[in-house]
Formats: C-alpha cells, sequence, structure tokens
C-alpha cells in the first residue's frame, strides 16, 4: 500500500475491523517512513454491477455517478443528506438484486424520479430535465402540468 502523504511502500496494519457495512475490513495503517497513519478498505473484488444504456453499451454501476447526480438535483434545496444516501443505497441494492448482475439505466433513472418526486418537487424538475432530454418546452410544460395536478392529490 502507498502511503498517501510521502509516497513510501512500505507501511505496517496497527488496526483492523469490519467497517460498519458489513462487507468491508477498515484498516489503520502506519507508514513506515513518515510514520503518519491512514486507513484502508478493502472489499472483497466480485463481477461489478452493470448498466445497460439506451444505446445498448454496458457501464459499470457507480454509485458515487447517480449521487452527483442527486447532489446537482438538489442544489440549494432542503434535502437532507441521509435521504440521498438512502435513495442511492436503495438503487445499489436494486442492481445487486438482478440475477445477471445488470438493470436498464432507463429502469434506474425512473426509480430517481420516482423517489425525488416524493423528497421534493424542484430536484425532481432539474433531474428530470436532464435525465429525460426534453426536446422542446412543450414536453417540458406537459411534465409540469403533471407534477401540478399529483401536487393537489
Amino acid at each position: 500500500m502507498r502511503c498517501p502523504f510521502c509516497g513510501h511502500l512500505e507501511d505496517k496494519v496497527v488496526d483492523s475491523r469490519e467497517a460498519k457495512i458489513g462487507d468491508t475490513i477498515r484498516r489503520r495503517r502506519q507508514c513506515a517512513k513518515c510514520r503518519r497513519r491512514f486507513t484502508t478498505y478493502e472489499r472483497i473484488d466480485e463481477i461489478p454491477y452493470m448498466v445497460v444504456k439506451k444505446d445498448g453499451r454496458r457501464e459499470k454501476f457507480d454509485r458515487q455517478k447517480v449521487l452527483t447526480g442527486l447532489l446537482k438535483a438538489c442544489e440549494k434545496r432542503p434535502v437532507p443528506m441521509g435521504k440521498l444516501e438512502a435513495l442511492v443505497n436503495e438503487i445499489e441494492a436494486h442492481v445487486a438484486e438482478s440475477p445477471d448482475r445488470e438493470r436498464p439505466a432507463t429502469e434506474l433513472g425512473e426509480m430517481v424520479m420516482n423517489r425525488l418526486k416524493k423528497l421534493d418537487k424542484v430536484a425532481f424538475v432539474r433531474f428530470a430535465s436532464v435525465y429525460q432530454d426534453f426536446k422542446d418546452v412543450r414536453e417540458f410544460m406537459d411534465e409540469l402540468k403533471d407534477l401540478l395536478k399529483t401536487k393537489g392529490k
């Protein structure tokens, strides 16, 4: 393991324990050269979860990419980070439950939009405007009208 402070390759493990999520080992290490401590996390290397894009390409599922999209949609909105983290966990679990370890991107996008609609309407509109790639203002307005109709219910 390379020291993140000085780049030295030798270290010793000071402490090991199971992380909060049971599939990860947390290790505290100390660099043999600069003596500074750092933390590493180890996880079993498995077959990656895949997302099938609209054009048929397959891409490795990236929870950070989902979280980044949510953070952009929820920027300056009163949505707690814990709710976003729970949503990303739910999406990741959905992908993991697939018998062939892959899900269509459209299915995941719909899940995100449905959850965002319940969390924050403005964040939903922001996310939908990028995700659904509206062709013109009319399509966008139709989505807003539907949203306003459901708000009254």
